[in-house]
Formats: C-alpha cells, structure tokens, sequence
C-alpha cells in the first residue's frame, strides 16, 4: 500500500484513563475483531493484566479502515497501526520504546481526573521524539466529568486550540469514529528514505520468546521488504538469524507472505 495511506500512532496516558477501552472500541469501529470474538481488554493478553485491569505490555496491532465511508467497504482505504501502551510509571520502557515506531500518538485524558502526573511523563516523551500530539478527553459519558474545566487545563498544557481537543467515550463509543478520521488528518504519514528494496533497515521495538517458537522479534520495516527464509542481521549485535516466519498484528499474529515498509510487524527465528 502507498505509505500515505497508512498511519502509525500510539495511545498514551496515565493509568486507568481509559486507553484499552478506547482500544476496544477502534478495534470494533474498524472491524478488526469480529463482535461474536470482542471481549473487554482485548489487546491486554497476559493473565496477569487482565487480572489487574491494567496494560503492562505495549500490544501493537493492524488496522483497516475505510475513511468517510459509512460501510465497511467504502471509502478509501487506510492502514492504521496502533500500538497499545501502558499507563503505570513502571512500565515507562515499554512506552519509550513503542514511541519510536510511531508518528503520532493520541493524549489520552481522563475528564473526571484532569491531567495527572504519567500524562506529564508520556508527553514528555512524546515530546522529545518530535511525534504529532492528538488530545483527547475520555469518559465524557459520566456523570463526573468536567469536560470544560479538563479542556482548559489541556489548552494551557499544550498550547492548543480548545477545538484541537477531541471527545470520545471508550464504553459508549461515542466520538471514537471521527477519532480516527481525525488521526488520519493529523498523523503524518510514514516517510520514505529510498534505500531501495534491496537494502532492509528495521527499527526492533519489542520482542518475546516462545518454548515452542523461538523468538518472536516485533519490527517496523523502515526500508527494503522481508519474507519466509531470509538472513537477517542484528546490526548492533552482528548476530545472523533467519526468518522462519513473518506476520502482521490483527491483533493474533497473523502470517503473510513478505513485510514491507510501513506497518509494526513481527519476524520469528
């Protein structure tokens, strides 16, 4: 797909502002899961985050959606790839390292708590790596919110515009649908460096081993294409290792035939 058609973003915020719901919501918004799959936390897989309720692992996945289109196939067709952060302060590696394979990340924010200190932390990382900020308050269906009080303090926090912040409520869905028209407008699309095909650079953001797999390497392709088979080099390391899979994030690990530039993938060997 061409590159500007894809978006790679991130949701970032403090802890328990509502970012796995919010998740949710895109990931049934977009048609991603099927409804009779769909279960609250879907991206926290591990046991112990959905026993706390919290997001511990950053979980990438693979978007399609179709903009301005009021059917599932209608409109022109985008690529989004989000990656789910946690919100807890221990878990800060995870978000610096989800940061830096992606353009855009969405500031998530609680309107019955206003900004807290990690909504701090993670902008300021945001920050640091030049990404395109979307703020946007959650929880706007409860009866505590104060969205217009959490607005203001938002404005004085990023300089913005009090239109420039958006509305979304993670249980209800409501505003989440233009949440993404609007991460399409704002996010920049992914740069070409033009290595040319040949030449295969791939930012390693997370990974995770297997007893029965191997390693399981999560990857963003900046440049060339990857497929089954190949030898691949660590370039820090200069250790060799080849591909015995590639796949994409749908959110299971989905297999494909090669990975190209663009989209958070992942590579076994």
């Amino acid at each position: 797909m061409d590159l500007k058609h894809i978006r790679n973003f991130s949701i970032i915020a403090h802890i328990d502002h509502g970012k796995s719901t919010l998740a949710d919501r895109m990931l049934e918004i977009t048609h991603t899961i099927e409804a009779r799959k769909m279960r609250d936390q879907v991206l926290d897989s591990m046991e112990l985050e959905r026993e706390r309720g919290i997001t511990i692992k950053m979980q990438p996945v693979r978007m399609i959606y179709h903009s301005d289109g009021p059917e599932q196939n209608e409109g022109q067709e985008y690529i989004l790839n989000l990656i789910d952060t946690p919100g807890h302060i221990d878990f800060s590696y995870e978000v610096s390292r989800a940061l830096k394979a992606v353009e855009g990340s969405i500031l998530l924010i609680d309107s019955t708590q206003g900004v807290q200190a990690q909504t701090l932390t993670t902008l300021a990382m945001a920050r640091e790596g030049g990404l395109k900020i979307i703020p946007v308050l959650s929880k706007i269906d409860s009866p505590l919110s104060r969205v217009e009080e959490v607005k203001d303090e938002v404005v004085k926090l990023l300089n913005c515009a009090p239109e420039e912040i958006l509305l979304v409520s993670g249980r209800t869905g409501e505003g989440v649908e233009n949440l993404l028209e609007e991460v399409i407008k704002r996010v920049p699309e992914p740069k070409e460096t033009n290595h040319g095909e040949n030449v295969l650079r791939a930012l390693v953001f997370d990974f995770k081993y297997s007893n029965h797999r191997g390693v399981i390497v999560f990857v963003r392709i900046l440049d060339g294409r990857v497929k089954k088979g190949d030898t691949l080099l660590f370039a820090v390391s200069g250790e060799k290792f080849s591909a015995l899979e590639v796949g994409t994030f749908s959110p299971e690990e989905t297999p494909t035939e090669t990975l190209s530039s663009g989209p958070a993938s992942r590579s076994r060997g």
